[in-house]
């Protein structure tokens, strides 16, 4: 058979793909309201099941009915898995892949053949991951790769028979189309069932020895916990794009634990003092950045960043937004902005949080998940990839009058259309004559050109994105999928209460311009926070106290996951130390304990990804690529690094070895495929620093004092960092500590009453003297950096 990837590849190099674009965005947009009668997709909660409420398909949702009824028929099961945000392909190939939602799922007689012969089952990759990474595996462990829609024929119990990506409802290049296949596996199934289930049994069982690797626990030696950082930078900065930034070549996707671990190797030279080798790892994230931020990826008007870039120039993007690129994005702009200091950095870190505040918030404080990159043009049009988005020049003209020159000279716009910058970046012509807007001349040269200031300038621009602002809000929006994913709602906790205190070391005074809104930084830890509660009030167990996957109309039927637990645990620590208040700190500490519980094997070290309660998830696999989202592990590890600093020796410990147990269970791909682990990589080498920095701030916490003493805290650039904060009047707060770490409790009571914020600076258990003033506190963090290289 003809692999689903390469069948894409024909379609997106055919003469006429828009016209399959066209069909399925026309569809889409009338799914709801679709005049067949519902099916059983109609009761449930999640956007992309609804579309499909009403297909002449005789969907079922992943569950007992559907199970029973094709063990009572004796029937295979088909099943359907399509995903948001999809990361296999580039924009074009996925557009075209989505034509199977059309082309058979609404077309009768292919619906006829699947409910005579089969039961149907739809899945949201989102509400399902599980689902999805067991199918997922076995089609690309078969057939070298895989991707969205997911189709894949199971029998009645589960195993799966064959299956791949997209099938055409015909016939075409040769290839057997979808019902040529649905008539090949009824007839298979009918006349050669042993040997097609044999088979499917005897891959899974594969699949599940080989993904679930076990390793008996072991120490990782320091030097090379730190050779695996060292390899995945040297392969990463060998793939470089010093053009254009990034690292590899396009589809250019953000992915944020590269420049993670790319911070974290600049950190370790300057403690090593090689200045020269740390300016070079810098050169590299800050191109990278400013022309991802320069980009049409990122979304000049309204704020935050599409998915990726389907050229090399960050330009044309594929228009989807994802919350869990944009609280990680967001957070390596706020690392870049406390070591560079540079205003550029922090003002994007803004506008992504902004774009989140304004657009992708429930009344609740719940953060959505993603918006579509498809919209209309005008109500009543066909569907098109990024028609909220893009502009006419005579758009931007009509709109901005005698300010359009010098927006369009700004933003790369012409009459023709901009779109030409890269062979990739429209071979089809869909954006002929519109543009997507760009950065490519410093802002400085152009305001010179047009005799202003560049203050004068930059107001300028922001006054013409608010118009642009305001006509494309008339626009059609892109369908906001409002589902509330727990893991993903934990990255951009992470970014929110982060914010709150990283933007307090900009310079005062600093001016903003839309969609910057440039709000008080305290404002982004209400946001934080406001998250947080909704998770715990609306997806949280508190007899139980596990977690929900999601939430729609109330919670899904899926179970918390591995990422939901980590990603949040991770947001937690992160609301205490950076808003300071007890409670988020014990949840942090309670979730590891279910954690634990859920997922973690005891015996053979790491995370399986599910509960393993499910008996239809026929895998449970430990994860470990750190791609557009980190791994469950990866996360897992660096939390339980960051709880081994708070906790006292014998809980400490205990931490520790379940980080290391987890590191054996990963040591080949850590040592072989580091760049694939970056993540990971950063984890194995904080586990081989002998002492994690503890600043414990000991105070009245709303005072002003105290607060800018926080400040000061997190005004350097430190992953091996733990901030405490402790209200020694604070009776909860000192019956933790009193439990959990004596010394820290010690330490609060010993310090000086009288002054309302004090400072203690611990690292391989030595503390500082005392200090009292943000600025000793600065000077202090700045010198051990100085003091740790002057000792290697």
């Amino acid at each position: 058979m003809l692999s689903a990837r390469l069948l894409c590849h024909r379609l997106a190099s055919s003469s006429s793909p828009l016209r399959f674009v066209a069909a399925m965005s026309s569809s889409s947009a009338s799914a709801h309201g679709g005049a067949g009668k519902p099916n059983r997709l109609a009761a449930e909660h999640s956007p992309y099941l609804l579309q499909h409420a009403h297909n002449p398909v005789d969907w079922y949702p992943w569950g007992d009915e559907a199970f029973e009824k094709a063990r009572k028929l004796d029937i295979p099961i088909f099943l359907s898995i399509r995903a948001t945000g999809e990361l296999s392909l580039p924009s074009v190939l996925l557009l075209m892949c989505h034509v199977m939602e059309v082309e058979s799922f609404e077309n009768e007689e292919v619906a006829k053949l699947l409910n005579d012969w089969f039961v149907s089952i739809k899945v949201d990759r989102e509400e399902r991951p599980d689902v999805d990474k067991v199918y997922m595996t076995y089609v690309s462990a078969l057939y070298g790769g895989g991707g969205w829609p997911l189709s894949v024929f199971l029998s009645p119990n589960l195993k799966p028979l064959m299956g791949g990506t997209y099938f055409p409802p015909d016939d075409q290049y040769g290839t057997p189309g979808f019902k040529t296949i649905l008539r090949k596996v009824k007839d298979a199934w009918e006349n050669k069932r042993d040997a097609i289930e044999q088979t499917g049994n005897v891959v899974i069982e594969q699949l599940r020895d080989a993904l679930s690797a076990k390793a008996s626990p072991q120490d990782v030696p320091n030097d090379l916990a730190a050779r695996y950082v060292d390899q995945c930078v040297q392969k990463l900065a060998s793939s470089y794009d010093p053009k254009f930034g990034g690292f590899g070549s396009a589809p250019k996707f953000p992915r944020p634990v590269e420049d993670c671990i790319m911070l974290y190797k600049f950190r370790k030279h300057l403690e090593a003092r090689q200045e020269s080798e740390a300016q070079n790892i810098m050169k590299m994230v800050t191109r990278t950045l400013q022309c991802m931020a320069r980009g049409g990826v990122h979304d000049h008007i309204g704020g935050g960043f599409h998915r990726y870039s389907v050229d090399e120039c960050w330009h044309v993007p594929h228009f989807e937004k994802m919350l869990y690129d944009q609280g990680q994005i967001a957070n390596v702009y706020l690392d870049t902005f406390v070591i560079t200091g540079d205003e550029y950095y922090s003002s994007v870190a803004r506008d992504i949080l902004d774009y989140l505040r304004r657009d992708m918030i429930g009344e609740e404080g719940e953060i959505f998940s993603a918006e579509d990159a498809d919209s209309a043009e005008y109500e009543g049009a066909l569907k098109k990839e990024g028609s909220f988005y893009v502009w006419t020049s005579k758009e931007i003209e009509d709109t901005l009058g005698e300010n359009a020159e010098l927006f369009k000279n700004h933003y790369y716009v012409k009459s023709s259309g901009n779109c030409d910058l890269s062979g990739m970046s429209d071979p089809h012509n869909e954006f002929s004559g519109k543009n997507v807007l760009i950065e490519r001349k410093p802002g400085s040269l152009i305001a010179s050109k047009f005799g202003k200031s560049v203050d004068e300038y930059s107001q300028i621009l922001g006054d013409c994105r608010q118009k642009l602002f305001d006509v494309r809000s008339k626009r059609p929006r892109p369908h906001l999928d409002d589902k509330v994913i727990v893991s993903w709602n934990g990255l951009a906790i992470s970014a929110f209460a982060r914010a709150s205190q990283i933007l307090k070391s900009g310079p005062p005074g600093t001016k903003y311009y839309f969609p910057v809104t440039g709000c008080d930084p305290v404002e982004y830890l209400q946001v934080a926070e406001k998250a947080a509660n909704f998770i715990k009030d609306k997806l949280y167990d508190a007899s139980s106290k596990r977690l929900h996957h999601s939430y729609r109309n109330g919670p899904a039927k899926a179970p918390g996951f591995l990422d939901d637990y980590a990603f949040l645990i991770n947001g937690l620590l992160d609301l205490y130390e950076y808003g300071g208040k007890i409670e988020w700190l014990l949840w942090a500490v309670q979730l590891q304990v279910i954690q634990d519980e859920l997922f973690l094997d005891k015996e053979g070290g790491a995370y399986f990804n599910t509960p393993g309660e499910d008996p239809s998830v026929l895998l449970r696999v430990k994860e470990d690529y750190d791609g557009a989202e980190p791994s469950g592990n990866s996360m897992a590890a660096i939390n339980m690094i960051r709880l081994s600093s708070i906790f006292d020796a014998a809980k400490s410990e205990g931490y520790k070895r379940n980080v290391e147990h987890l590191l054996a269970v990963f040591e080949t791909r850590l040592r072989e495929l580091g760049i694939a682990l970056p993540l990971m990589c950063c984890a194995a080498d904080m586990l081989s620093v002998p002492s994690r920095k503890q600043v414990v701030l000991v105070g009245d916490k709303g005072s002003a004092e105290y607060r800018n003493m926080v400040a000061a805290a997190f005004s350097s650039y430190d992953p091996n960092r733990t901030v405490i904060q402790i209200n020694p009047r604070n009776t909860e707060e000192m019956a933790f500590w009193e439990s959990n770490n004596a010394n820290i409790a010690q330490m609060a009571r010993g310090s000086p009453t009288e002054e309302p914020a004090v400072a203690h600076v611990c690292q391989e258990f030595k503390c500082s003297p005392p200090v009292t003033s943000p600025g000793s506190l600065r000077e202090l963090l700045n010198k051990t950096v100085a003091v740790a290289g002057s000792s290697i």
